[in-house]
């Protein structure tokens, strides 16, 4: 009997630090390294390869950490609004301000509603951003200069 209590502890023990470990590195991003500007490289979800729905040009985003500001350009519109971030979250739900060109295609509404879906982000290298909807990347950025 005590044999097993202390095989149970033991697994126990064991997998308690891995997930604390796991959460250690999945939490790796930090509000500081957010900042800049940024191109969107990746998009889940649309049907349509990815140079198919920004054939000219791509989306992108600055971010302004002393502001707390974003702005950027859909590929055709530009948009800009209030930052809501802290060390790993994020989100794009507040109200943004946004110009009213007519676009071709898909790219734009789509780009827009998959912001809308995140809630979380992680950095990569200093360079690649991914923005997440609970643990699955939906949208990867590169920083630009």
């Amino acid at each position: 009997m005590r044999r097993t209590t202390l095989l149970l502890l033991a697994v126990t023990g064991a997998l308690t630090s891995c997930n604390t470990l796991k959460n250690t590195v999945d939490a790796s991003s930090d509000l500081s390294k957010l900042g800049g500007n940024w191109e969107l490289n990746y998009i889940s979800g649309p049907r349509i390869a990815f140079n198919g729905l920004y054939p000219g040009k791509k989306p992108v985003l600055t971010i302004d950490l002393l502001e707390k500001r974003v702005n950027g350009n859909t590929s055709c519109n530009s948009f800009f609004g209030k930052l809501v971030a802290d060390d790993t979250s994020i989100n794009f739900n507040e109200p943004m301000a946004m110009t009213k060109m007519a676009c071709p295609g898909e790219g734009e509404n789509i780009f827009i509603n998959t912001l809308k879906k995140v809630n979380k982000y992680t950095i990569t290298g200093d360079t690649t951003l991914n923005f997440m909807m609970g643990d699955i990347a939906i949208m990867r950025f590169k920083k630009v200069k």
